[in-house]
């Protein structure tokens, strides 16, 4: 999957070495080269920003098979990505935060629902997001920005007025801290939209034991400073869709 981006990416980066050494073999004297044309800029490695070493990454060939299982086919006939979007009912214009993007399953379908908008792509994972940062370059998406996160801290754009966390929680350490972080950085009135697998068994979604009751996810999300405003049960078959705001004066404890 994606390898003519993959290939896309290789050609460019071949093309920059290409250049360096022609700038390092110019004579003396030979005139400098043009700056970057304001309409073409600079590539701006997300990874490299955080001080990521590629070098030590998985191959792209064992990141795309655990690319093909987030995408398969199979998986819309229950997560149903459309109807989710749906759900957030945007207008368009919103600043969207998708915490633990993971292979851009919802980046890039948050990315068509925003056209005069914004998505910013986080991930704990160098390989994801260096596989979405191919994707927005190669396919030249202009509102999809993507940020390499630390597991301990979301990292939220404080001006995104849509949160969205898909089966994400049940995956942090420190939940509680990790949730007050998150609401520390969300502004007063942004929207939280939580995805989480239910309970009991199912033919999709994580062993029973590290799963989180509906209860118990709405008391921590309450007690970290949110407001629960709508539970969409009959929305997703093995999921429960629930969407907080954060209020203008927060009451986490």
């Amino acid at each position: 999957m994606h390898r003519r981006p993959i290939l896309a990416v290789a050609v460019l980066a071949l093309s920059f070495v290409a250049l360096a050494r022609a700038a390092e073999s110019a004579p003396a004297g030979s005139p400098a080269p043009a700056a970057h044309d304001p309409a073409n800029p600079p590539i701006d490695c997300p990874l490299h920003q955080r001080g990521v070493n590629t070098d030590t990454l998985r191959p792209f060939a064992e990141t795309e098979k655990y690319i093909e299982f987030l995408e398969r086919a199979d998986r819309a006939a229950w997560q149903k990505p459309d109807a989710v979007v749906a759900a957030l009912h945007l207008a368009g214009s919103e600043t969207l935060v998708d915490v633990g993007a993971g292979s851009g399953y919802f980046t890039f379908r948050f990315a068509k629902a925003l056209p005069k908008g914004k998505v910013i792509a986080t991930d704990i994972d160098p390989e994801m997001i260096r596989h979405i940062h191919h994707k927005v370059l190669t396919d030249g998406i202009a509102n999809v920005k993507v940020v390499l996160t630390d597991p301990k801290d979301p990292r939220v754009d404080p001006a995104a007025d849509v949160v969205f966390v898909c089966d994400v929680v049940h995956h942090v350490d420190g939940r509680e801290a990790w949730l007050r972080k998150l609401s520390s950085e969300m502004k007063p009135g942004a929207k939280l939209v939580v995805i989480e697998f239910k309970e009991g068994k199912l033919p999709e979604g994580p062993p029973e034991a590290v799963k989180i009751p509906k209860a118990k996810l709405v008391s921590l999300l309450e007690s970290a400073g949110f407001s629960l405003q709508s539970d969409r049960p009959e929305l997703l078959p093995y999921q429960t869709f629930l969407t907080f705001t954060k209020p203008a004066k927060s009451a986490a404890r």
